[in-house]
């Protein structure tokens, strides 16, 4: 076997054309965030945003499931982690942890290297918690509850007047 060097021809502005078409290719992230702060789910206080990808029954077909959320998930593969104030249109990313199986994609030196994305696989690996723990202005607990519960007795409401016979009033 020779260990003989063959120069690739490479068209720079094709390759450029597909870097490009590459880094676009995705749905707009911040246009679906933007869609849901517009939604205003907790009113004006902050929340978290976790999306995780989800196979369809048919094993096949892949979704990304957007969950508004006031307190932290547990970090996982194949999902990311956003921090927002529906007050201002800061939009902190917490993690972006794709499937473990492209991890090696994201490697320093690779086409598809991203910074956040690399972070994120390693503070996954070495220092979960880290991914995991409340941000210093999270709501307090008991705040949570309170919100979670108007929502609950909202959509209760909402439903009611809809079925009367959810309350026996048929």
């Amino acid at each position: 076997m020779s260990d003989k060097i063959v120069p690739l021809k490479i068209n720079r502005l094709d390759a450029h054309d597909r870097f490009e078409y590459f880094t676009k290719q995705s749905f707009d992230i911040s246009q679906t965030i933007q869609q849901i702060i517009s939604t205003r789910p907790f009113g004006d206080y902050p929340f978290y945003l976790f999306a995780h990808a989800r196979t369809a029954d048919d094993g096949v077909t892949k979704r990304l499931i957007w969950q508004p959320r006031l307190t932290r998930p547990k970090a996982q593969t194949n999902s990311m982690l956003f921090k927002v104030d529906p007050k201002t249109d800061i939009v902190k990313i917490i993690w972006m942890i794709p499937p473990k199986e492209q991890w090696h994609m994201f490697e320093r030196g690779k086409m598809t290297e991203n910074e956040i994305i690399a972070e994120s696989i390693y503070d996954y690996q070495h220092n979960r918690q880290k991914l995991e723990a409340k941000d210093p202005d999270d709501l307090a607990d008991e705040v949570i509850d309170k919100i979670y519960r108007g929502l609950s007795f909202d959509a209760l409401q909402s439903k009611a007047k809809n079925d009367p016979s959810i309350y026996g009033m048929v």
